[in-house]
């Protein structure tokens, strides 16, 4: 069977997990490939919301069998948390989850020195992490001293473990003044974690591999945006993996030849948070306004994000870098209050208009804008096309001949049950 991917084409914060609660009814397997407990992924059903950080959101199906990829970076009692939280909500979680054993365990000095490099940055140098220790993390990994969740089952797993805190604690006096942190604290929280998933811990790799060959449907979910990319969003002030296709794939272990759809999420505006350029951002009480109808504050950190109109030079990009397939539009419900509906269809430098989504020099550019006509019609809870007022409509088809792509499924409110399935 193929495998889908569903990957988030803009800045983060798309509307992720409720495409992928969506697709998981008729789902096997759901692997969440990268990031660690820096995203959050929100499910409304029925009016009650559940907000996901590590777990896939799928887990609350229950045919599903959820995975955590070798690309995430794993804070093991952040995890346990939970996963404590959705068992005591009705959802067997550790009887369905399997754990890499290639995942790289993220600890406690990790966040610690993420927050003190940050804090120490000068204003023009902030990056607006969450401060969890994703990327201080991910270094290790490249540095090839981190620690993962196979080698928590060896037995000079301590003595590497007392290394690495040597190592951060060193850093973390020298150059911070903050006080050294204890092997043992860490050690006893480990074992903790490990006596709760040690049976979950497999080569998902090869259990993936196995799953397809046997005919089982397998969705691939990631955390975070195209816009984030380390390697294709903008850099510096981006997240510290691979969101796209390429980092599904690597943070699977699942061969390319079995994904055969790619389905890209965005928003029918533009939101993000944290430092960095942002080309259509409104300011003032214009972006307030847009926050407050889109209730855009970060599910896991609470931070107001930052609201804009929607770009279709960030959504072309998109397209190229990840082979999309189809798009996914969430909030449209949102811009039911506006008269008029600006979007970026274009952007100049110096005079002269780019050919694409530029790697530098964002900040610089002077954005072109085409106007729609608003329909200023409540539009929550449609779940059928032809049932959107005619602008709405226009508006879709608009934004579907912009992006090159068509636009298969919409989402009209936050509810799963608030979702256009199919597009004419």
């Amino acid at each position: 069977m193929p495998a889908t991917l569903v990957v988030g084409t803009q800045w983060g914060d798309e509307g992720k997990a409720k495409v992928i609660d969506f697709l998981s009814k008729d789902t096997d397997i759901i692997v969440r490939y990268q990031g660690g407990a820096n995203a959050g992924h929100t499910v409304v059903v029925h009016g009650k919301k559940y907000v996901f950080h590590l777990v896939p959101s799928g887990v609350i199906y229950d045919q599903t069998t959820c995975v955590i990829g070798n690309g995430v970076v794993l804070d093991p009692m952040f995890f346990i948390e939970e996963c404590d939280k959705l068992q005591s909500e009705g959802f067997p979680v550790y009887d369905k989850l399997l754990i890499s054993d290639a995942c790289h365990l993220l600890f406690p000095f990790h966040g610690l020195v993420d927050s003190a490099r940050e804090s120490v940055s000068s204003p023009g140098r902030k990056i607006g992490t969450t401060k969890k220790g994703i990327g201080i993390c991910y270094a290790d990994k490249m540095m090839r001293i981190g620690l993962r969740v196979g080698d928590l089952l060896e037995d000079d797993f301590e003595s590497r473990l007392n290394h690495l805190v040597e190592e951060k604690n060193a850093e973390l006096g020298k150059l911070y003044g903050i006080e050294k942190i204890s092997t043992k604290e860490i050690v006893d929280r480990l074992k903790y974690f490990n006596s709760k998933v040690r049976k979950n811990i497999v080569n998902t790799a090869f259990y993936l591999d196995t799953q397809l060959k046997a005919g089982k449907r397998v969705l691939l979910e990631g955390a975070q945006g195209t816009g984030l990319d380390v390697d294709f969003g903008t850099y510096p002030y981006v997240t510290s993996s691979n969101p796209t296709t390429g980092g599904a794939f690597i943070g699977s272990g699942i061969a390319f030849q079995y994904l055969k759809s790619v389905i890209g999420i965005t928003k029918a505006y533009t939101t993000r948070v944290g430092e960095g350029p942002f080309p259509t951002e409104l300011e003032g009480e214009e972006g307030e306004k847009l926050r407050a109808l889109g209730q855009e504050y970060g599910a896991t950190t609470g931070r107001p994000r930052r609201c804009g109109w929607f770009d279709t030079e960030v959504l072309r990009h998109a397209v190229r870098i990840n082979g999309l397939t189809s798009v996914a539009l969430t909030k449209i419900d949102v811009l039911s209050a506006y008269d008029k509906i600006p979007v970026a269809v274009a952007y100049e430098r110096n005079g002269k208009k780019l050919d694409c989504f530029p790697s530098q020099g964002l900040e610089h550019v002077k954005v072109i804008y085409e106007e729609f006509p608003g329909w200023k019609t409540d539009i929550t809870g449609i779940g059928e096309f032809d049932q959107l007022p005619s602008r709405c409509k226009d508006y879709v088809r608009a934004l579907e001949k912009l992006i090159g792509v068509r636009i298969d499924l919409i989402s009209t409110g936050p509810d799963r049950k608030d979702t256009i399935a199919s597009c004419p």
